[in-house]
């Protein structure tokens, strides 16, 4: 999470994506994708590219060296823009031209942006369901396009692009795990809609009208519109256990039996 003039940065940043074609909106987002993974990598270019003392202009002038004949001239003059401003922390300058990546890239979608959250959630949980998966997508010895290759492969074209290029976004290391990259872009994009997802592990498959209740409580609880990912654990026993943002809210009966014989063992 940026801060400080990085969190000033991206929310002057984010106002220039402004509106545009769902091709032209894809190709941007995969841009400063793009862009963002050589920042990670080139130690040097970011504390160069974020270096207070040195002139807005001539950062930007090295970037335009750098990545002009790569990217378009809109998502050029985004990351020539970016230079000039004020960071917390040199790393902050890629994090948030992935942030603005993944905003171009909701966009791309349309009318199916609701949908590249869902997707990207249910991607985390076939993950988190498969730990052979989860073990040799973290395996430093199998080449970066064999893992991508292998997680896209078992999508077998079923999501949307905006998702499949997020995806393999996640599996390139930009975050410590897969797992919290996905969960980075699936808030990102809830966000780009003005919407707080909450993840919701129950006992049991809950209607569709104990979901629109649960999600009208939790809104007017947060002041915000929630999206709801509904996970059925039957390790619950009962009840529900509600993530949403930093907090957690734990009212399965599990977690009550668990705090019966912590207080019968004190």
């Amino acid at each position: 999470m940026v801060r400080g003039a990085s969190a000033e940065a991206l929310a002057e940043l984010g106002d220039q994506l402004g509106t545009r074609t769902l091709a032209d909106s894809a190709t941007l987002g995969e841009e400063l994708l793009g862009v963002a993974r050589v920042l990670r990598a080139e130690a040097a270019l970011r504390r160069v590219a974020t270096d207070s003392a040195v002139e807005g202009d001539a950062k930007a002038a090295l970037v335009g060296n750098v990545f002009g004949t790569a990217v378009g001239p809109k998502a050029l003059g985004v990351v020539q823009e970016a230079v000039r401003r004020r960071w917390t922390a040199s790393a902050d300058l890629a994090e948030v031209l992935e942030r603005l990546g993944v905003r171009a890239l909701v966009q791309s979608a349309g009318t199916d942006g609701p949908r590249v959250s869902d997707e990207l959630f249910a991607v985390r949980h076939l993950v988190d369901e498969n730990p052979e998966l989860r073990i040799a997508l973290s395996d430093p010895t199998r080449d970066l396009a064999d893992r991508v290759g292998l997680l896209i492969g078992l999508l077998d074209g079923q999501t949307l692009p905006a998702t499949t290029t997020l995806v393999a976004q996640a599996v390139s290391g930009t975050d410590s795990t897969v797992d919290a990259s996905l969960r980075t872009y699936q808030d990102i994009a809830a966000g780009a809609r003005g919407e707080t997802v909450a993840t919701v592990r129950s006992a049991r498959a809950l209607s569709v009208a104990d979901q629109a209740r649960l999600a009208e409580a939790l809104g007017k609880q947060y002041d915000t519109t929630v999206h709801l990912h509904v996970v059925v654990d039957t390790d619950l026993v009962g009840g529900v256990r509600i993530e949403i943002g930093d907090d957690v809210i734990d009212g399965s009966v599990a977690n009550r039996l668990d705090d019966a014989r912590r207080r019968l063992a004190g």
